[in-house]
């Protein structure tokens, strides 16, 4: 048998070779970590529920960024273990905080399973909290730590995916659309049950005469009855009553303090308030109030008269077709229903429902040139307006030849003549533009030259007594106007008798002569309020009532005359 022996020589060539070879690796080694070691390497927290990051967790800051070597990329298996453990307690604890906010907002009927889920998804996060030196980069790691960690999460995972397995049926999609829809129908019938309500009780409030402004008109009555010789008229009444060349005002009304605040805001804004004559109508039964109310006081040097309906003999039922159709029980039993079922019936119709409508002194307005027969132009005002700056402007507007002078209330398809009249009926429609622009009631300025030559009245006559015409048809059909809607003209209130006796005889005024809305509309600027020459309370909302809006009632109350006796002792705050 042969024996080789090792070569020295030949060895010692081979270790000095793999000495030369381990010597440049680790040479290579150094060069290149100080190029690695000093790129920064981000990194980013794994997204978890809210519930599941407390204040003290070092995960819970979003996005950082941290220097690490290469050396370091190898992470700890215990370290990443307790990372993913987190993670399975975040992502439950997330699911089981969003279960409990559905069921407290869908308001399920077991109140005990959304406690159930809020402990749940609070357990979950505390005991994160627990354990949250093992999710600390910077703090030791024992694995006999993490194994507590994770016997403890796989208890409460287990527990969570029980109760939401459990649950499943009461957070169905379909069920909970379902509920939606339910809950909007309901809540849906109750909103327009307490519109209705709402309404109505508005509606009741602007039919009813508040308890200050009863006494006060009671008060002035038994001032005129203790005192009935200081205030009879004179047997000739004053020249300025018919002068031409005189600023003539027209005013309608039972109010007996809506109408002084009328008539003292506009002298006391006018330049020459004795250059101006306000004629005041009202009934019988307040004539004796409104007497008392414009003797006591001076309005600033201004003319005053004041009249009842019943002193123009001329307005009978002869000769007002109104006036019959005012006779009619369907009519009154209309204005004057005070049930909820039945008043909210027609909500289209309901603002109209005020007796006011079937006092004569709503349709006085159409005619004024009889009333006035030596007058040449006229400015008529509602008792619910207060003038702000002085009106003699409105003489110097140059008519047109046009018969009423009023601000356009139209914008886009509002408010048009369609929205006023049944163009279904063929008068109608043959006649006028359902187009055309419509206007306001309040303070308009009547040219009653231009009236009588245009003769508006009988125009408005010729119209009503259309309505006297179906209205007799309808009474020997049975049937009541309001529900035989394809043979009325137009709609209730005085404005569509009103564009249509003016139709094409309008001359449109700036709108700054009259703002309206201040009964209804909360939404006008102060801007506007403030430049307007008129501002007109139309709307239920009325400023001598408790419904009135505050931030408009003091437009009117400044000129309520409170040192006056008898609005002291009826109580009337300012």
């Amino acid at each position: 048998m042969t024996i080789h022996r090792r070569n020295p020589g030949r060895t010692a060539m081979v270790r000095r070779f793999f000495l030369l070879s381990l010597a440049v690796s680790i040479a290579a080694l150094f060069l290149l970590v100080p190029s690695t070691t000093s790129a920064p390497v981000m990194t980013r927290k794994e997204e978890v529920g809210s519930s599941s990051s407390l204040p003290s967790d070092p995960y819970s800051s979003g996005l950082h960024y941290a220097r690490r070597s290469v050396l370091a990329v190898r992470s700890d298996p215990l370290r990443a273990r307790a990372d993913l453990i987190r993670k399975h307690v975040g992502d439950h604890a997330a699911v089981a905080a969003a279960y409990a906010s559905f069921a407290r907002r869908l308001k399920l009927e077991s109140s005990k399973q959304t406690r159930l889920f809020a402990e749940l998804a609070r357990n979950l996060s505390l005991l994160v909290g627990a354990h949250r030196t093992l999710l600390d980069p910077a703090a030791p790691i024992d694995e006999t730590a993490v194994r507590g960690f994770e016997r403890g999460v796989k208890d409460r995972i287990r527990a969570a995916r029980l109760l939401i397995s459990d649950a499943k049926d009461s957070f169905d999609n379909q069920l909970k659309i379902q509920k939606l829809k339910d809950t909007i129908f309901a809540v849906n019938e109750q909103l327009s049950k307490a519109k209705k309500a709402g309404a109505f009780s508005s509606l009741i409030a602007a039919k009813s005469i508040p308890r200050n402004l009863h006494c006060l008109a009671m008060r002035l009555m038994e001032e005129r009855i203790a005192q009935s010789d200081r205030y009879v008229d004179p047997p000739n009444p004053p020249p300025e009553l018919e002068d031409p060349k005189l600023y003539h005002y027209a005013i309608f009304s039972d109010n007996v303090l809506a109408a002084s605040v009328v008539v003292n805001s506009a002298a006391r804004n006018a330049r020459e308030p004795w250059k101006h004559v306000f004629h005041i109508v009202t009934d019988r039964m307040n004539l004796g109030a409104m007497q008392v109310m414009f003797r006591m006081k001076n309005y600033s040097g201004a003319h005053i008269e004041v009249k009842a309906v019943e002193d123009y003999k001329f307005l009978n039922s002869s000769y007002v077709p109104v006036l019959r159709q005012l006779e009619s029980a369907n009519l009154q039993r209309f204005y004057f229903e005070n049930k909820l079922e039945n008043a909210t019936k027609d909500t289209t119709n309901m603002k109209f429902r005020n007796p006011k409508y079937l006092s004569m002194l709503n349709h006085l307005r159409f005619y004024l040139p009889e009333m006035y027969p030596k007058l040449h132009r006229i400015l008529f005002l509602d008792d619910d307006v207060v003038v702000q700056r002085d009106l003699t402007g409105l003489w110097k507007i140059d008519m047109d030849g046009k018969v009423n002078g009023a601000v356009e209330t139209c914008f886009g398809s509002f408010h048009r003549y369609a929205q006023y009249m049944n163009f279904s009926h063929p008068l109608i429609k043959e006649k006028f533009n359902p187009k055309a622009c419509g206007w306001a009631y309040g303070m308009n300025f009547f040219d009653l030259d231009a009236w009588r030559k245009e003769k508006c009245t009988e125009q408005y006559h010729y119209w009503q007594n259309l309505v006297s015409y179906y209205l007799f048809l309808i009474s020997i059909a049975t049937c009541c106007l309001l529900q035989n809607e394809n043979r009325t003209l137009w709609k209730l209130g005085t404005l569509p008798p009103g564009l249509i006796t003016f139709y094409s005889t309008t001359k449109p005024l700036d709108k700054s002569w009259h703002v309206l809305g201040l009964g209804y509309n909360p939404s006008i600027s102060m801007e506007e309020i403030n430049n307007a020459a008129v501002v007109h309370f139309n709307g239920n909302m009325k400023p001598w009532l408790d419904i009135a809006m505050n931030q408009f009632r003091h437009l009117w109350t400044k000129y309520v005359d409170y040192n006056m006796e008898f609005v002291r002792q009826c109580n009337f705050a300012a």
